[in-house]
């Protein structure tokens, strides 16, 4: 038992149990690293010149797409003009600022409370509308609005599916009056609008999202030991799945919401099983002497990958649900672990080691091809957002935990500090709504 406590503090607990001193989970996002040739767009402000509006949607937008790396925005004391109407352009002065497009908004509210945003997005270089597009919401929702305008912007130049409207759940630690308070949050792409799930003396890890978006499940020590739990968001009603003697970890949504992975040891060693979530009926899939853990499930809801000793190191396996057989899919390097799988079901996350020092790699399935995507040290807990171009993980910054992202070529970076203290294990949310 005393081999799996060591390794199991490896996989899950390299950044939960150091001491932090936060008074506020807000994150900040840093851009430390963008596209060597980005698209330059102005986002003048959106809004009604009659009616004083308190929420700049206009730079929320760009402060998403800067964020992305792709972009590069005009600043706006550049401007020569703010215009919110096609006929109010001239493309002439938006070509002296070397502006590749040309994003317009204008919103107007009614008597009933809510609000109507007309945008356009022009490309300047062949005098064209690009799109049109009016979205209308509440006063609540006006954030989420500027998310969706990001959205529909970002696919439209680079031809990828913007992430911003996604969500992200994230775990902080700080001492309150001589004792470690965590707590368990969820917050916007942008770490806007958080929202605390839980609040426990005890360690809370290992959150991961429902496929649609609705729950996430998570391992909680408020009952004395390791149990699981899954938690409404809108709600925040949650219920206890789990709380077998010995290790109750590593939850892991399966495709179609029906089945969660997990990592048990109610049996003497800890090993994969999975939990039928109508039935509440467990079934064992792994029989091995060596630690089994981290399960993640693959796209097609057939297999498996997972985290294993039984090669000598950790190292990453691959697991048929029907037949139960298993294939090692890493070689390269003496650690690699906590993976997390792209939607392609091709490109793996995951943290390797090959000397000494815990990086963030890919892992294409297919070629074999390893990268190593960041340069921090203690890189921990990476999370694919659902459009397979970022990932989320976890590090260390002037011995703080932060959380940072990075793109599957490596090519952007930014990071999401809390303003004081730690943060860590982000999982990122899948698409939050159907696309129409």
């Amino acid at each position: 038992m005393a081999k799996f406590v060591v390794f199991y503090v490896q996989l899950s607990f390299i950044l939960s149990v150091l001491p932090s001193n936060y008074a506020s989970a807000e994150l900040i996002i840093r851009v430390t690293q963008g596209n060597d040739t980005p698209t330059r767009i102005a986002v003048p402000p959106i809004g009604n010149r009659f009616e004083p509006f308190d929420l700049d949607l206009a730079n929320i937008v760009e402060s998403d797409l800067e964020r992305s790396g792709f972009f590069s925005a005009i600043t706006r004391r550049d401007m020569l003009s703010y215009p919110t109407m096609i006929k109010d352009v001239y493309y002439r002065d938006w070509r002296l600022l070397n502006s590749e497009y040309l994003l317009l908004g204008n919103m107007v509210s009614s008597e009933q409370g809510r609000y109507t945003v007309d945008i356009s997005l022009l490309n300047i270089t062949a005098e064209r509308v690009v799109f049109r597009q009016r979205l209308t919401g509440k006063r609540s929702q006006l954030r989420k609005l500027a998310h969706a305008i990001s959205d529909k912007v970002f696919e439209e130049i680079t031809g990828i599916r913007g992430i911003f409207s996604t969500r992200i759940v994230y775990i902080t630690a700080m001492q309150e009056l001589g004792r470690e308070v965590y707590r368990l949050h969820v917050a916007d792409a942008d770490g806007a609008r958080e929202k605390l799930m839980l609040e426990s003396n005890q360690p809370i890890m290992s959150p991961t999202w429902s496929p649609d978006g609705k729950d996430i499940a998570y391992v909680s020590f408020e009952t004395g030991r390791p149990a699981i739990f899954r938690q409404n968001i809108r709600s925040a009603s949650r219920q206890q799945l789990t709380n077998f003697k010995g290790l109750n970890g590593a939850p892991a949504w399966s495709p179609d919401g029906k089945f969660l992975a997990l990592v048990l040891s109610k049996d003497g060693n800890p090993e994969i099983y999975m939990l039928n979530l109508e039935t509440r009926d467990f079934k064992r899939l792994t029989q091995h002497f060596a630690i089994d853990t981290e399960p993640a499930w693959m796209p097609d809801g057939k297999n498996l990958i997972f985290t294993s000793d039984r090669g000598g190191t950790p190292q990453i396996y691959k697991l048929n649900i029907a037949t139960k057989g298993t294939e090692r899919l890493t070689f390269i390097g003496n650690y690699n672990a906590r993976g997390s799988l792209a939607p392609d079901g091709r490109t793996l996350a995951l943290v390797h080691r090959r000397t000494s020092r815990f990086h963030i790699a890919s892992f294409d399935l297919e070629t074999g091809r390893l990268m190593e995507l960041t340069e921090t040290r203690l890189d921990e807990s990476p999370s694919v957002a659902p459009n397979g171009a970022m990932l989320m993980y976890a590090t260390k910054r002037q011995d703080r935990g932060v959380l940072a992202a990075v793109s599957l070529d490596a090519g952007v970076k930014y990071m999401l500090p809390a303003r004081r203290g730690d943060v860590r294990e982000p999982a990122w949310s899948p698409f939050m709504q159907q696309r129409k």
